[in-house]
């Protein structure tokens, strides 16, 4: 993914209102380094999936653990229709606050 590509870094970190160190920093990548990923340098994969899942997603990824990874995992894949119905009212209550 280059700033150029559906997602433009560059302008989310902007309506974000954060400058490159804070921006980047949440996701482990230095100032530096996020100033040429918004140049057009390529993006590696775990870092789109990072920058999409805090500054996209509005995930605060040091609050996740891999218990409640497995945990969706197992319950999407074991009762599918409740894990919908969760997911569901998850979405609005986060809604409602």
């Amino acid at each position: 993914m280059k700033a150029t590509d559906s997602l433009d870094v560059r302008e989310i970190r902007r309506k974000l209102g954060l400058n490159q160190s804070q921006f980047w920093s949440k996701i482990g990548v230095t100032q530096s380094g996020g100033s040429r990923y918004e140049s057009g340098r390529n993006i590696p994969r775990p870092v789109q999936a990072l920058l999409r899942l805090v500054h996209i997603e509005q995930i605060d990824i040091n609050k996740v653990k891999r218990d409640d990874v497995d945990v969706a995992e197992y319950l999407k894949t074991t009762n599918p229709e409740l894990y919908k119905t969760l997911k569901k009212e998850a979405r609005a209550k986060k809604k409602d606050r």
